[in-house]
């Protein structure tokens, strides 16, 4: 399987989330044309100095359309970017439903005349649970689909595919033995199609707590069990409760979150890719007319003072640990690509312009 794409010392892997088009199960449930967008824009100031909404500077795109997603790939490309890891959803809206906000990905970045400058992959984000049967049904349309386009990324000879909640997939499929013999199925009809095989990486935040503690308390022994190659971890914020609210600064998350790389690293015997968090602010989800008071989320803690600059410590503090040795290949993700209503994107805004984008090529370099 050729990759046009040539290998760099560290791996710069941006989370996309791709709810910035219209999704006819979408507009089924929210109306014709709904996207994320007007979330986006109807998001209010909930204290003094409070900078909502955002606004892009590229205006609200349709990423569906190839002409967007060329825009995006060749900023991300041209600032140090080298693989999108996208967000994807199947049977999320009931058995049988199927993938959901894949446009962006199918008829967007696949369609994209430039989209060899880039890689991309999967994190399967399961946030319900499906049987053994719509399990299987997920992974030939994977395979169909996605494993044979020459740049799905590969990562230590297999073709990387995660799975954001452990504990809502061994639920859905039954057990952990049923969950193992899914992923081995998984792994069997990958070699079957002829490709190198899987990579099969799990998001620790389905690792922790209550969501595995009646499973076993013993996380590295689970993936070990269940087949995982590595862990990663999707956003600062499955870590980190500050006790400060409504608002809590950046310095103080990215300092905590540097804290816990070695432990997670050195948590389980497989390789652990740390992550970096641009930003977190969910209050554009609730309810604008309620008040902001502390609860479940998106009623968090919002962080504040995420400049470009603050962003470009954390990427150095990063680059230090993988040049530790420790973590091979030199992978870490980020979050994310375009998570606006969550406070955690690299898109250009109309406050910092490309400031984001520009601290990744500064710390990391571009081809």
């Amino acid at each position: 399987m050729s990759r046009e794409i040539v290998n760099r010392e560290y791996e710069v892997a941006v989370y996309y989330f791709p709810q910035w088009h219209p999704d006819p199960q979408n507009e089924e449930r929210r109306g014709k044309g709904w996207s994320e967008w007007l979330t986006l824009r109807e998001a209010k100031p909930r204290f003094e100095g409070h900078d909502q909404p955002k606004v892009p500077m590229w205006g609200e795109l349709d990423e569906s359309k190839p002409e967007v997603a060329e825009k995006q790939i060749a900023a991300a490309a041209d600032h140090g970017i080298t693989t999108f890891i996208y967000d994807w959803y199947f049977d999320l809206n009931g058995p049988g439903t199927g993938p959901f906000l894949h446009r962006a990905l199918e008829e967007g970045f696949l369609r994209a005349s430039n989209r060899h400058c880039l890689n991309f992959s999967l994190m399967w984000a399961n946030h319900n649970e499906i049987s053994r049967e719509r399990f299987d049904a997920l992974a030939d349309y994977v395979i169909e689909k996605y494993f044979g386009e020459p740049n799905y990324w590969i990562v230590n000879g297999g073709l990387y595919f995660s799975i954001y909640e452990l504990h809502t997939f061994i639920k859905g499929l039954g057990g952990v033995d049923a969950a193992r013999d899914a992923l081995q199925s998984f792994r069997r009809k990958t070699l079957s199609a002829g490709f190198p095989g899987l990579h099969l990486n799990a998001v620790e935040w389905g690792l922790k707590g209550s969501r595995l503690a009646r499973i076993t308390e013993d996380t590295d022994a689970l993936v070990r069990q269940l087949g995982f190659d590595s862990v990663t971890s999707y956003v600062w914020a499955h870590n980190i409760e500050l006790e400060e609210f409504p608002s809590a600064p950046y310095d103080k998350w990215a300092a905590e979150a540097v804290k816990l790389w070695p432990i997670f690293r050195d948590q389980y015997d497989v390789p652990y890719y740390p992550n970096v968090s641009m930003g977190w602010d969910p209050s554009p989800r609730t309810d604008p007319d309620k008040e902001y008071v502390r609860g479940a989320y998106p009623y968090d803690t919002i962080i504040v003072g995420n400049t470009p600059e603050r962003f470009r410590e954390a990427l150095a503090r990063v680059k230090e640990f993988l040049d530790e040795g420790k973590t091979q290949p030199k992978i870490f993700t980020i979050y994310a690509w375009n998570e606006w209503t969550e406070g955690g994107y690299l898109e250009p805004d109309t406050v910092n312009g490309m400031g984001y984008l520009e601290a990744i090529r500064d710390v990391f370099g571009s081809d």
